[in-house]
């Protein structure tokens, strides 16, 4: 159990909670054992992230590869259907399969037209803060820090949207909801005296901007909070894999430390917002 949910960017803890039990169903479809088509809620599954790879291969833009069947994807299915000829339906059936399998990429190891876009959209944007809109969620128990970062970035003239939420993909669809341009997650732990930080990592995807400001939070909060570095990892949380924007999830504890430091941290993320603004990719 915990190699799985180690392989699938999962919390390593060797309980088959919600999130590790939807994973193993996931990962037991396979391209062409169902139909694939938008709907409400969204089909998700490994069988998802492979359509949305082999597109993406192709020149067919679904956005990130997160195995979710999203307005994005049916576009890019419904262009390579336009492309071959095809009726277009956004519906992947056997006689759109069949021509997915036909078709083939250029290249052995093509890189995704998603990650290409992902990384120009990332070179194109603002190198401020100003005017751009920020998400700060968190699960609760860090209201005070909440605030004081807010107020930091409010006078870099960010838009700050606070989203307290105890359930991450409640946070997530908050986030996409309110348009912003980048998330900051927050969450406690009571355990341990540490910091690590979580970017979307995914299906053999990464997000270039959840990572570079991941690296930067960990760096600033690690230095601030004065505790040991808990690294930062590529991982398929619910509130990353389903945020549309970069998105990290900074765990910090413990409580006393954080409310003791909170002044401190509250710089050290702002700061790292600022910077990431001013070179969002490496």
């Amino acid at each position: 159990m915990e190699a799985f949910q180690y392989r699938r960017g999962l919390r390593v803890d060797g309980v088959c909670g919600p999130q590790t039990w939807s994973a193993l169903v996931e990962a037991g479809l396979r391209l062409g054992d169902r139909f694939l088509y938008l709907r409400r809620p969204m089909l998700r599954g490994d069988d998802v992230a492979d359509l949305q790879r082999r597109l993406s291969a192709l020149g067919f833009d679904t956005g990130r590869v997160d195995g979710i069947f999203g307005p994005l994807t049916s576009t890019a299915l419904g262009d390579f259907q336009r492309n071959t000829g095809l009726p277009v339906d956004g519906i992947l059936g056997a006689t759109t399969f069949l021509e997915l399998r036909r078709v083939t990429p250029r290249h052995d190891e093509p890189e995704l037209v998603s990650t290409v876009r992902d990384r120009d959209r990332l070179r194109r944007s603002p190198r401020t803060l100003l005017g751009r809109r920020v998400a700060i969620g968190q699960e609760g128990g860090l209201d005070v820090l909440v605030r004081a970062v807010r107020r930091r970035l409010t006078v870099t003239g960010a838009q700050v949207v606070p989203i307290l939420h105890p359930d991450p993909s409640a946070q997530a669809t908050a986030a996409n909801a309110a348009g912003v341009d980048v998330f900051l997650g927050l969450r406690l732990d009571s355990k341990h005296s540490q910091c690590s930080v979580a970017y979307y990592s995914g299906y053999r995807y990464e997000s270039a901007g959840g990572k570079h400001l991941a690296e930067l939070v960990h760096a600033l909060a690690v230095a601030a909070l004065g505790v040991p570095a808990g690294g930062v990892q590529g991982m398929a949380l619910a509130v990353l894999r389903e945020t549309r924007m970069p998105a990290v999830v900074c765990e910090i504890g413990p409580p006393a430390l954080v409310v003791r430091h909170s002044a401190a941290l509250a710089d050290a993320l702002a700061q790292a917002l600022v910077a990431w603004a001013a070179t969002p990719v490496t």
